[in-house]
């Protein structure tokens, strides 16, 4: 009788260990959801929005908005005027790609690829690290000089509401 004990206890300890494995696969999951950095964020100086997209297989990021859109002495469009590539300098700012090719790096929830940054016209080895579902930290590095900040998720508004019709009141 006490072998068929000990054959339960064994049973009860794999019971247990299949339950702890569940439960750990289903936080690994929750946390692998919760790794995503799509959506639109605010940069730091609060001068831009950029959308942060699955481009294939690798993120990436777009400007989508602009505090000053407009460059004050043309009252025309801002362009890439600070690229290198002189055939490039008529690019929109807005629709521009600056956050390219990231891949999972080394941490959780950290991607290593390229930044552009259309203020200097330079594009940089660079990575973002989820902090959180609101905070994306982005930093660009020269050979291993590396500057960063913090971007903030933009909450974006949903379609626009609209009212039913109310019912026509009886006339009296």
């Amino acid at each position: 009788m006490n072998r068929y004990r000990q054959v339960d206890h064994f049973a009860s300890r794999r019971r247990g260990a299949s339950a702890l494995t569940c439960l750990w696969l289903t936080c690994a999951a929750a946390g692998a959801a919760h790794a995503d950095p799509t959506g639109t964020w605010l940069t730091a100086d609060g001068q831009a929005h950029v959308r942060v997209s699955d481009c294939g297989g690798t993120w990436c990021g777009t400007i989508v908005w602009l505090r000053e859109p407009n460059d004050p002495a043309t009252g025309r469009p801002l362009t890439d005027q600070a690229n290198a590539d002189v055939a490039k300098r008529t690019r929109l700012i807005i629709g521009m790609p600056v956050v390219f090719d990231m891949r999972p790096g080394t941490a959780a929830n950290k991607w290593s690829g390229q930044l552009y940054d259309p203020r200097n016209g330079k594009t940089y080895n660079g990575s973002m690290l989820l902090e959180t579902p609101a905070r994306l930290k982005i930093e660009g590095c020269v050979l291993v000089l590396c500057e960063s900040e913090i971007w903030t998720r933009v909450i974006e508004p949903g379609p626009p509401q609209t009212q039913a019709p109310q019912p026509a009141r009886p006339r009296p």
